[in-house]
């Protein structure tokens, strides 16, 4: 009776230590597919951070694109003005030149206020996805 009973209790260590082994996998598992959503579900919000700033960024350069060409067309305008009602052909050139110069510096200045913007734009855009690289990093540097 003695050994029925050994063997009795002993399946019931097994038994016992086998059930919490299970819970505590299973626990395990459960609580990696938590981890693992909540940092998809941060991806994705990085993801759309990232093609939000980009929009915006192209926005800001299509807004500064449109106000330039109507500057531009207006300059045009009076330049054409200002050339119509010249009495000579030196004065033509003298106006030409003034208008091909100011032209010119505006044009390069419009250049630099949107390379300033696609700059803006890309470090914006890029922040969010950087984050989440250095987050993901940090993460397998603490599990080794």
């Amino acid at each position: 009776m003695a050994a029925a009973e050994t063997v009795k209790n002993t399946v019931e260590q097994f038994t016992t230590a086998g059930n919490a082994a299970f819970k505590d996998a299973i626990e395990k598992s459960l609580a990696g597919l938590a981890d693992a959503n909540a940092h998809s579900k941060k991806n994705l919000e990085a993801v759309i951070a990232s093609v939000t700033a980009a929009t915006k960024g192209a926005e800001a350069l299509g807004a500064q694109a449109t106000a330039y060409s109507k500057k531009a067309v207006e300059a045009n305008v009076a330049a054409a003005k200002s050339l119509s009602g010249a009495k000579s052909i030196q004065e033509v050139v003298e106006l030409q030149t003034s208008f091909a110069k100011s032209a010119m510096e505006a044009y390069m200045a419009e250049l630099s206020k949107m390379g300033e913007i696609v700059q803006a734009s890309v470090k914006d855009s890029m922040k969010p996805l950087n984050e989440r690289v250095t987050a993901a990093v940090e993460k397998l540097q603490a599990v080794r």
